[in-house]
């Protein structure tokens, strides 16, 4: 163990007297880094190793390089980087190599080699580590994916990116990430060959002895991968992500209209679909003579009743609660956009929502409403659509306690004004309006007539689980 710990430290002089030789490091911190090294290599051979171990080595390695980049910066000095910072980075990936070889498994200490690798530029290496990783990590689409974006961004080889992909879809034939990816990467390939050409012929360079394939530079190849994608992989969710990468770039539109074309065709009786094309009414794009404020705002209020009718026109195909939430989705985020309650009346009725057959969505629509009511109207707002809402079912729990927690908000309101929102209540509520009356702000008296009212009220099972909580209550058990 120590003649090879020694040569590895022998083989270090000639780096160490370049250090000092050209001023980047004095003799006293060449001697310490001496000593240093030496530790860190001895623990490096021991017979039980440590991955705590390789790990601070890499990091004091690491931090040598940076000490010599910032000292290079401060007194100008450029020269000799072959010498010096080759051979720390060189012995930097055979640590790495090592620690990755022992700890196969250990996903993070190989990620850690590939971010290495890119800051300081080794790109030769980078493809190498990546080699490796995918020997032993095949199982892994994000590490495919990785390696090909690699290939694609650090060494600019399109090529290469595009058969990882491949590869990829033999070990992932249905993995929608690679797809998307895959797509993803045609697209950008496509965009950066025509922004070439584009600049080639502005120079007026002779474009003929480059290579620019139609195929590619059109979109077809990424068709291609779109065609075998959705052949793969099924759903309306699915195309729609690819959907939503084709529009990134704007050669794309008849691609686009294709994949469009493909989605009504084959997913019609989805609610995902309806409320894409909904949605895709907002994205028209607005004519000159509509550039000014009030001809912008017509506008959008047009648009926004057409996305009111395609979702009408889902809901009398799918009554369903996923088409449902997807309107009342539709419509709370056109509610955050404005100031004006009188304005939001007109752009958006909020009755398709609540008087929707699907219960849950008729709950939580007034609970949304209530609280943008008040967000938006303050406190009388918030009021007024109470009033206008608490007799309709289904019931909410949240919208009457909701309501209560405002009326308490307001300091200077008396506790009559509790008291009429808590005398609206369904059935489970009735106790917490005995509750009520019972705290520092009520009046206990009224009690008994709020006991009266519930018994009236109430029927079936309601009554008697009144009783029993109101008998509890009487006798200090809740």
């Amino acid at each position: 163990m120590a003649e090879i710990v020694q040569q590895r430290i022998e083989n270090r002089i000639p780096e160490w007297e370049q250090l000092e030789r050209v001023g980047l490091f004095t003799k006293k911190e060449i001697k310490s880094m001496l000593k240093r090294a030496t530790a860190l290599e001895y623990k490096l051979h021991r017979l039980i190793i440590s991955k705590v171990d390789f790990i601070a080595y890499i990091q004091y390695e690491i931090n040598v390089l940076e000490l010599i980049k910032k000292r290079r910066s401060r007194i100008g000095y450029t020269f000799k980087k072959e010498e010096i910072e080759f051979s720390i980075i060189s012995r930097i990936n055979n640590i790495f190599k090592r620690a990755t070889t022992k700890w196969k498994n250990d996903l993070q200490l190989w990620l850690s080699h590939v971010a290495f690798c890119k800051k300081w530029n080794t790109k030769g290496q980078l493809s190498k580590v990546f080699s490796s990783m995918l020997a032993i990590h095949p199982e892994k689409p994000a590490v495919w994916i990785m390696a090909a974006k690699s290939e694609m961004e650090d060494r600019n080889s399109p090529e290469s990116a595009r058969q990882l992909f491949l590869r990829a879809l033999r070990f992932h034939p249905e993995s929608q990430k690679v797809y998307q990816e895959y797509f993803r990467m045609e697209l950008l390939h496509a965009e950066k060959l025509r922004k070439e050409q584009k600049e080639l012929e502005k120079a007026e360079i002779d474009v003929g002895e480059y290579e620019f394939p139609l195929e590619i530079m059109s979109g077809k190849l990424a068709e291609v991968v779109y065609r075998d994608a959705t052949t793969k992989i099924q759903g309306a969710d699915f195309i729609l992500s690819l959907l939503n990468i084709a529009a990134i770039f704007d050669f794309t539109k008849e691609l686009q209209a294709t994949i469009i074309q493909d989605l009504q065709g084959k997913y019609a009786d989805h609610e995902v679909t309806w409320d894409f094309m909904a949605r895709r009414e907002l994205d028209a794009a607005v004519g000159e003579e509509l550039q000014s404020a009030k001809g912008r705002a017509s506008d959008i209020a047009r648009r926004e009743e057409r996305c009111c009718q395609v979702y009408e026109e889902g809901l009398n195909m799918l009554n369903t609660e996923a088409m449902w939430t997807c309107y009342v989705s539709f419509c709370l985020e056109r509610f955050k956009r404005k100031t004006n309650v009188h304005e939001l009346k007109e752009k958006v009725n909020i009755s398709t929502g609540l008087r929707s057959a699907v219960r849950a969505v008729s709950m939580d629509i007034k609970e949304k409403y209530l609280d943008w009511s008040y967000r938006v109207g303050g406190y009388k707002k918030a009021r007024k659509t109470f009033t206008s809402l608490h007799e309709s079912r289904p019931f909410s729990k949240a919208f009457f306690t909701r309501m209560i927690q405002i009326e308490k908000e307001q300091v200077s309101l008396p506790s009559e004004k509790v008291r009429t929102v808590c005398g609206c209540f369904p059935s489970d509520l009735w106790l917490e309006y005995i509750r009520e009356e019972l705290g520092p702000r009520g009046q206990p008296e009224n009690c008994g007539r709020i006991h009266w009212r519930a018994m009236k009220i109430l029927e079936g099972e309601s009554v008697e689980r009144f009783i029993t909580q109101y008998t509890l209550l009487q006798t200090g058990h809740i």
